[in-house]
């Protein structure tokens, strides 16, 4: 990806950002920053292909190519639109130690489908430890193993080159599991409620029928309305 030098920096970007170009800087171990902007629309096709964890040769100028990760982005809170680029210069031959997502794929068991268990993913990525060229995109996880509730993978099943890729994370953690719809807790505080609605909807002993005797009242109260006056009454009232 093509960069140019920077020497407009504070409040003035706002400019460069309008003429389709989005400003950012180069940092590294034992490199000296520099302040570069890049082509909004090729920064976005090349984030789109790279990710966090690609390496990019960021070319600066006409003859400098620097080996960058996309390391950090500042995005507008409102509109999402990319506003600041962190471009981390790598040395080729030193690990380094990035996030990685982690995509779930396989069909879902038929317990999901019938409404009875959910699929859980505690862990969306993970930490790893690798040579720059050694990085990769994503770490899959297939979910067709999961058959019953509780069943689970873990770090430790996550299937990556470990000759190559270390995952900086305890090999017991979840990564995704299978999980009742309706956990025993939501079934008890259910049940429980249920059982507080039921007991107040009860008449206390003699309040039933001192209570049918006022409905009654009041319904006598009622028939010596005519109906002319309920048409009316009907009539007043707003249409919804």
């Amino acid at each position: 990806m093509n960069a140019t030098e920077r020497e407009v920096l504070g409040r003035k970007v706002r400019m460069m950002r309008r003429e389709g170009f989005t400003p950012g800087h180069v940092y590294g171990k034992n490199t000296e920053t520099e302040h570069v902007a890049v082509n909004t629309k090729d920064f976005l096709r090349v984030l789109s292909e790279a990710g966090e964890t690609g390496l990019v040769d960021l070319k600066i100028g006409a003859e400098k190519i620097r080996p960058v990760l996309i390391r950090g982005l500042q995005h507008h809170p409102l509109s999402g639109v990319v506003l600041h680029i962190d471009f981390y210069q790598v040395n080729l031959t030193e690990k380094v130690q990035v996030p990685v997502p982690i995509v779930l794929i396989g069909e879902q068991p038929e317990s999901v489908h019938m409404g009875e268990t959910v699929v859980l993913q505690p862990l969306s990525e993970v930490q790893v430890e690798a040579l720059p060229t050694d990085l990769i995109e994503n770490i899959e996880v297939d979910i067709t193993s999961l058959k019953n509730v509780e069943d689970a993978i873990t770090v430790a099943d996550l299937k990556v080159d470990k000759s190559k890729i270390t995952i900086l994370a305890e090999e017991t953690e979840v990564v995704v599991k299978l999980a009742p719809a309706i956990t025993e807790e939501m079934k008890k505080l259910m049940e429980e409620q249920a059982a507080e609605a039921a007991a107040s909807a009860e008449p206390a002993e003699g309040e039933a029928g001192a209570e049918g005797e006022k409905a009654e009242g009041e319904e006598a109260e009622g028939e010596g309305e005519s109906k002319e006056d309920s048409g009316d009454q009907a009539e007043d009232k707003p249409q919804e």
